[in-house]
């Protein structure tokens, strides 16, 4: 019983180790100048997400943290590394599948019907904010059992995946999971697509090369005035991004975004977020999956 107190207490010393005010001023710069929500219901969860991240920088208080990230002049990199921890996104095989269903019945079949993609010249697919890998490789899984419609033709396919998290990139390009990551993707996919550890002892798995050759990966932030993508892209997935952002910075990043979506192209969205009332390119072609006009 004291062992469980003494546990309780320090629990209830690190929440409060950092102070609504001290939180309302990072959560206001951050809305400022980057259009993120920080709302004080997020505390909690910004201290968990935080707790590992102060020794690496050295920080001994979440108040010399925040004073430490609102002087530009000293934090450099660790304002970018700090957005990057409160925005990201947890993410599986498979998350959302209604989407890889509109993807195959009807995304696909259209471009190919207008522009050829995948057939005269090569299908080009972003996933944006891809995080540790799971959304492209689900894309290249997908991609790869619709090109089997196709005999006899090489249908051709790139999923370029972007974050700005350098870890999650790292985990994304050796693409090995827990097995029980692995969990939503269908057997016989499985069984084409995963490799398993050749030690029993580690309950891991990989994805094949095959798929791994089709994803490109790289660091970008979503922030930058420019992407600086040479291609327009016929799918982009920017899935559970942008509800980061307030209503003004949505419509920016989602009119940054479109620049490289290319005429008859889709977007699709997470299935918490909308386009409702932002003026943008795009147009509504399912629920939350927009096309832009042709």
């Amino acid at each position: 019983m004291p062992v469980m107190n003494a546990l309780f207490t320090e629990e209830q010393d690190s929440r409060s180790a950092i102070s609504d005010a001290d939180f309302r001023r990072l959560s206001e710069f951050v809305s400022a100048q980057y259009g993120i929500m920080m709302p004080l219901t997020k505390k909690n969860l910004f201290i968990d997400r935080m707790q590992k991240r102060l020794p690496l920088v050295g920080m001994r208080s979440f108040k010399d943290y925040i004073d430490w990230v609102l002087d530009n002049k000293q934090s450099g990199e660790e304002l970018i590394q700090f957005i990057d921890v409160v925005t990201t996104k947890e993410t599986d095989f498979f998350h959302e599948a209604s989407h890889f269903e509109f993807l195959v019945q009807t995304a696909l079949p259209e471009l190919i019907k207008s522009s050829g993609a995948g057939i005269r010249r090569d299908l080009m697919i972003w996933s944006a904010g891809c995080s540790s890998g799971e959304e492209p490789y689900t894309l290249a899984m997908v991609i790869k059992e619709f090109a089997h419609h196709y005999p006899g033709i090489d249908f051709r396919a790139r999923v370029l995946a972007t974050d700005i998290s350098s870890q999650a990139l790292a985990t994304a390009t050796d693409a090995v999971y827990d097995r029980e990551k692995a969990a939503p993707i269908p057997l016989g996919l499985k069984q084409k697509y995963l490799l398993k550890s050749r030690d029993p002892a580690q309950n891991l798995i990989r994805i094949v090369p095959e798929l791994r050759d089709m994803v490109k990966f790289r660091s970008l932030n979503v922030m930058d005035a420019d992407f600086g993508l040479r291609e327009l892209m016929d799918i982009i997935f920017c899935r559970n991004l942008i509800i980061h952002f307030n209503r003004p910075a949505q419509e920016d990043l989602v009119n940054k975004i479109c620049r490289y979506l290319s005429p008859g192209g889709y977007l699709f969205l997470g299935h918490a977020e909308n386009l409702n009332n932002l003026r943008v390119p795009v147009v509504p072609a399912s629920a939350t999956v927009y096309r832009m006009p042709p």
